[in-house]
Order: structure tokens, then sequence, then C-alpha cells
């Protein structure tokens, strides 16, 4: 187990994997200021090969799965092939507050650009960075406080919680039987007012009241057209949803679509009445993030197999074979270790580490790769029978030498109600012993800021 009295153990005698571990430390620092605060808009050098833009709750979010295996099949087919030159849009009424705690309940990559509140904001990357272009141009004709007054006089409106109350977006709850002729009655006395507004009823229950341009449709077209004129308008655009306030993103031109096997009637309802013979948007026959994978096979978009559905990766050989994939693959088989999902044969892990790497432990010890997998073999089905489960985000690689590639990336470990994240960065080499494989020569990580649990010892790569 890690001992976490020391702050550095002795590095190797042996010259060669002392220069490598500097080697590694100087290719860290390099990968770090080449990628740091890089705009989002810019992270592929050229156009994006695909652009998911998923609804979240009950499309990318499956609320009757319990254990997320849908989701972290998504994850892993993405982390592994698309990460790399695709890009990942979240588009949902969540506003910014309860999206952040959803982030925190479920196992969601983190997207490049996430559209909230029903199209009426745009956020990029990981910071959340606003963009206040769209939001100045949603002020034209919106008054909220006119909003606010006529929404007032209808008894049957419920006001939404005061963090789903927004600048461009006012929200309330209505009955199904009274929704119709609520819709209809403040539309016309909005529009006396002089507003140019947007109804949209989703959910059989939540009716948002948007500047007309807004919405997560008009959201995404403003989006294309920022790639358009950049001359980095995306291969393909795949959209995803399940509700009413979707159905806008399936009227975006030239864009694929999937509505999931478990959308709702509304949904489907303005499927048959405004895209029946539209063969670019199709009914998947599985829920959720699962539907989002048959999909993105149905239309040939790209890989369309999860690592996750891989159980034995020496007899099922990908074609798509990268440092990305290599990443995944590994933690894959690190979960089902701990699991006790695969046999107890240390052949594997020895064969894909350096035995004179390091391991530099998110507490700051330094450890050889050798004892660690000493520690690893102890570990075997330690959470057999439990929900413990491994996934990696914002996965990136840069090549740093002839057969070297360093890769980056966010590390998550959850296990019952805890969840554990590390920032780790990988040296990887292709001078591999591993048939179409990687070695590991080194690993550092270190603590996501409130994520470290207070238990470490059993915290391993």
């Amino acid at each position: 187990m890690f001992s976490c009295s020391v702050n550095v153990l002795p590095k190797a005698k042996d010259t060669v994997g002392s220069d490598l571990h500097n080697e590694f430390l100087f290719f860290l620092l390099l990968f770090i200021i080449s990628r740091a605060d890089r705009p989002i808009m810019d992270r592929l050098d050229g156009s994006a090969h695909l652009i998911i833009v998923s609804d979240l709750d009950f499309t990318m979010v499956d609320h009757l799965d319990p254990d997320n295996l849908g989701l972290l099949r998504f994850n892993a087919m993405w982390e592994a092939y698309y990460r790399q030159d695709s890009l990942l849009v979240f588009s949902t009424g969540r506003s910014p507050t309860i999206y952040k705690q959803l982030r925190k309940e479920k196992p969601l990559l983190t997207p490049d650009i996430a559209i909230m509140s029903v199209g009426t904001e745009i956020m990029y990357g990981e910071s959340m960075i606003r963009d206040e272009d769209w939001e100045q141009f949603l002020n034209k004709n919106w008054n909220r406080e006119i909003v606010t007054e006529e929404t007032a006089q209808f008894p049957e409106l419920t006001p939404q919680s005061e963090t789903e109350q927004r600048p461009h977006k006012v929200s309330f709850f209505v009955d199904k039987i009274k929704a119709l002729k609520v819709i209809r009655s403040l539309s016309e006395r909005l529009e006396k007012r002089g507003l140019d507004v947007k109804l949209v009823y989703s959910n059989e229950t939540a009716l948002d009241v948007l500047p007309k341009g807004a919405g997560k449709g008009q959201a995404l077209a403003y989006l294309l057209e920022k790639f358009k004129i950049d001359g980095k308008m995306p291969v393909n655009t795949l959209v995803c949803g399940d509700s009413g306030n979707d159905a806008e993103l399936f009227s975006v031109p030239g864009v694929y679509g999937v509505m999931v096997s478990n959308a709702q009637e509304e949904l489907l309802q303005w499927h048959a009445a405004n895209a029946r013979n539209n063969p670019n948007i199709i009914h998947a026959t599985e829920r959720c993030a699962a539907g989002i994978i048959q999909a993105i096979g149905n239309f040939s978009l790209g890989p369309n197999v999860s690592p996750r559905d891989i159980r034995d990766f020496q007899k099922c050989k990908v074609e798509i074979f990268n440092s990305s994939h290599e990443v995944v693959k590994f933690y894959l088989f690190y979960e089902r270790w701990r699991r006790a999902e695969v046999a107890k044969n240390m052949q594997t892990p020895k064969l894909i580490f350096f035995p004179l790497g390091t391991f530099v432990h998110p507490s700051g010890v330094e450890q050889p790769v050798n004892h660690c997998i000493d520690v690893m073999a102890r570990l075997h089905g330690d959470k057999q029978g439990t929900n413990y489960r491994i996934w990696v985000d914002r996965v990136s690689s840069a090549q740093v030498g002839s057969d070297t590639w360093l890769v980056k990336f966010y590390k998550w470990e959850s296990f019952g109600e805890e969840r554990h994240g590390c920032l780790t960065t990988v040296l990887l080499s292709s001078k591999a012993e591993v048939p179409d494989g990687f070695t590991w020569m080194h690993m550092h990580q270190t603590w996501l800021e409130g994520s470290e649990p207070k238990d470490q010892t059993t915290w391993l790569f």
C-alpha cells in the first residue's frame, strides 16, 4: 500500500531509468505550456470530424439506469475515438446551477460547449466562458419585466425554482390539460405588449418563455455559423433529443438526428408532422446514450463499438488504435481487475509498464512501477460485487518523439456515493513488447480540488 510518510523515494540507480524520468518531466512541461488556455473554438486545427449535440436528461443521461452503464459506454467510445478530432456539445434546459449539480451526480464528460437554459446561454470549455455576443443578440425585443408582469396574470402557471429563472428565460410548470389554452392567451398578451417571444412546452409540464431568437436550434445554428466564418464547418453534426424543447435541433439544416427510444410523445408528434420523410432523422431502438451510439453506426459517422463492450482486447482487435484508446483500454482493464471480472494474471500489467518507470501518486509520493504492480496484484477483486467504476475525461495527446506520446486526462473513480478524481499525465512509447500496443513509461497524478479520498492507500494508477 502507499505510504504517505515520505515525500520522494530515491531515484532508480539505473541511468536509463533516471534519464527517462527527466525526459518525462521535460515533455510534461512543454505539453502544459502548449495546451494552456487554448480557446475552445481553436482546440482543433481544422474542421471537426463530428459534432454531437445532445440533450442531457433522458437523452445522454438515463435516470432509470442507476449504474450509468449507457453513459459510461458512450464516455469510453468518445474518449477513445472522438475527443482528438471532434466536439461534444451538451444542449440542455438546465440552468448552469443545476447543470453543475448533475455533473456531480453522474459520470458526465466535460463538453467542449454547453448550451444551457433552453438555448439562452452558451458557454465554452471547462471554465464555462460565456458567449456575450449571443446574449446581446437575445436582448432584441426582449423585456423580462413585461414577461413577469403578464405571466403573473395566469394562476395556472407555477413558477419554477429561482435557479431556473434566467436573464433570457422565465420558467413555469403548467398542467398538460391547461397548457394549450394558457400558451395561446399568453402569446397574444405578450405580442400586444410589443415583445417577440417564444413559448416552449416540454416534458408535458414545463413552459419556458424565451426571446424569439432563442432556443436550442437557434443556438446551434449560431455556433455552426461561427464555425463556417472561421472556415471550420464540421464534417458531420448529430443532434440527439427526447422531448419537445429538442425539436428545434432537428430543424437545423444539414444535421443528422436521433430521437432516443424513450422519446416523449410530444417530440414524436412533432416528427410525424414535420420530418416524417427525412431519412437523416431516426427513432432509435435503444435508450438514451445507447441510442446515440446506435445512431453513429446507423449514419456511418465513425466507430460505434464502445471499448466497454469489448470483453477481451486480445481476441477483438479494433481498427483505430491510438494513445487515447490505449488509456481507455487500460482503465477498463484496471476496473475489471478490481471487480474480479478478469483473471488474476500479472502478465498483462508487467507487459504494459516499463520496469524502470515511476508513478507519482497524487499525494506527491513517487513509487517505482514494480512496487505498484505488486500492490495491484493484492487489489485483485477488492471491489467485487460493488458499483465501483472508472472513467477518463478530456483525454488529449501530443506526439513528442518519433515513438513517444504524452497523454493528459482526468481519471475518475466512483464507489457508492464517493467520487474521486485526479489530473493524470502519462508518457507512452510505441517501442513495446505488447503487440499493437504501448509501453507506459512514467505516470504523474495530481488531485483535482476537493477530490482526494480520506483513505489514499488503495488509489493506484
